[in-house]
């Protein structure tokens, strides 16, 4: 799988987080959470994400989801938050070390595409009586962060 969508070496950074251990129906909701943010406000939503302090509301996958402080049905995907939070700083090390980029700041730049969407199935099992078992798979993310250099 390649990377989709519009990319411009000169104004922008990618990296892509591939066949990540988390669920991709909150990968979804996270990156439509942060897209068009600025990366700077952005870490800063996923970090009080992991420490529970502000929540992602989920407007898709939202079947008994409960409403939050902030308003809508939402939940604390944790454990999703890191390894997006992760993709992002590695995004954000391609762009400052890229010279045509002319090394910018977190808070120059913002994410101009945040795309999740399922990976490989690995397969797995859960014994059960009497000799059966039961398949119990495990799902992976591929996760695509591009950053571009703001216009002032």
């Amino acid at each position: 799988m390649g990377f989709s969508g519009y990319y411009d070496e000169e104004r922008m950074a990618r990296a892509y987080g591939k066949e990540l251990k988390v669920s991709p129906k909150h990968s979804n909701e996270i990156c439509r959470r942060i897209r068009g943010m600025v990366v700077e406000d952005a870490v800063e939503l996923l970090e009080d994400v992991i420490l529970m302090k502000k929540s992602i509301p989920f407007k898709r996958y939202n079947k008994r989801v409960p409403h939050r402080k902030e308003g809508a049905a939402g939940r604390y995907p944790v454990k999703a938050s890191k390894q997006i939070l992760k993709v992002i700083e590695a995004a954000l090390a391609n762009a400052t070390h890229r010279e045509e980029l002319g090394h910018p700041e977190p808070d120059e730049m913002r994410i101009s595409t945040a795309s999740a969407y399922k990976g490989r199935i690995l397969p797995g099992w859960i014994q059960r009586a009497q000799g059966r078992a039961t398949p119990f798979n495990e799902e992976t993310t591929n996760v695509e962060i591009i950053l571009e250099i703001m216009e002032d």
